[in-house]
């Protein structure tokens, strides 16, 4: 019984990575495995057997969420992309109480390097966001007819979007999209058994390897900056979750060119953004 809990638990942990601006770390938190599931990964081999024991069941139910998501995510972004934006804001702003609770009344709340920190992280995922506006790079993230540099950016990529899947409220997914390799990825895994399998394959197999070498090794710094460093993390956090408030929309209209607004999408978007707020804050507020 408990592994079936713990794969169904990793389940919405592998929606939540899906999702552009929803962090995995977050839902973890939500869910009361975040500390064991950090814990597990960046001590992995001091208890092996137990680890695993815990590790398998949330890392198979991650699979099989991404897996069976990232087609529904795509169709989305492809036919509703503002509304399904809207409702991705409304997630990333719903989980703000749930931050702000580790930060609120603690003595580092008063310093003024803790708002410097969250000064950075936010400036950071602006920037991230506006990099292609800045530089003017206009070219689109594509996997056909790779050569080695792309695949070794292509597993940095992995390395970097692992690390910040497990930061509570920092989106794996978001940053994905900032760096322009969220819908190919999405694409490549829902369209996997499609045309050039063996290339798909290959593709997702750099990629996952990027992703766990990322996952162990931002563990062990996780583990060791919330231990010492806990409201001052939580502040970094925080900045990370208001800029991806701003960062969601710029750089979605950036890979998307261009979003047709009308009244109807304006009301339907506006819906939307705020039944994702209610949904991400009820659901946080009941752990």
């Amino acid at each position: 019984m408990k592994n079936i809990l713990l794969v169904i638990k990793g389940f919405f942990m592998g929606i939540a990575n899906v999702i552009p601006g929803v962090s995995g770390g977050t839902i973890a938190i939500i869910l009361g495995i975040y500390e064991e599931f950090i814990s597990s990964i960046s001590n992995l081999f001091k208890n092996f057997k137990n680890n695993l024991k815990f590790l398998i069941p949330v890392v198979l139910g991650m699979g099989i969420a991404i897996i069976t998501t990232s087609k529904i995510v795509g169709y989305s972004y492809d036919h509703f992309p503002l509304p399904t934006l809207m409702f991705f804001v409304g997630l990333v702003f719903g989980g703000i109480p749930l931050i702000m609770k580790n930060v609120i009344g603690k003595k580092e709340s008063k310093e003024l390097s803790s708002y410097i920190i969250a000064i950075l992280t936010f400036l950071l995922v602006i920037f991230m966001a506006c990099y292609k506006i800045l530089f003017s790079i206009n070219g689109e993230v594509s996997f056909v007819s790779m050569n080695i540099i792309d695949y070794l950016i292509l597993f940095v990529v992995g390395v970097v979007a692992a690390a910040t899947m497990v930061v509570p409220g920092i989106s794996g997914s978001l940053v994905l999209m900032i760096l322009g390799y969220y819908y190919p990825i999405i694409n490549t895994i829902s369209g996997v058994l499609k045309n050039d399998v063996m290339h798909n394959l290959v593709v997702l197999l750099i990629f996952g390897i990027g992703v766990l070498i990322g996952i162990l090794l931002i563990s062990k710094l996780l583990e060791l900056l919330f231990k010492n460093y806990s409201t001052k993390t939580y502040f970094g956090v925080l900045g990370f979750v208001y800029a991806s408030i701003f960062a969601i929309p710029i750089s979605a209209c950036i890979e998307l060119n261009s979003i047709t607004i009308n009244i109807t999408q304006g009301l339907v978007s506006i819906v939307f953004l705020v039944l994702g707020t209610i949904i991400s804050y009820k659901g946080e507020m009941k752990n």
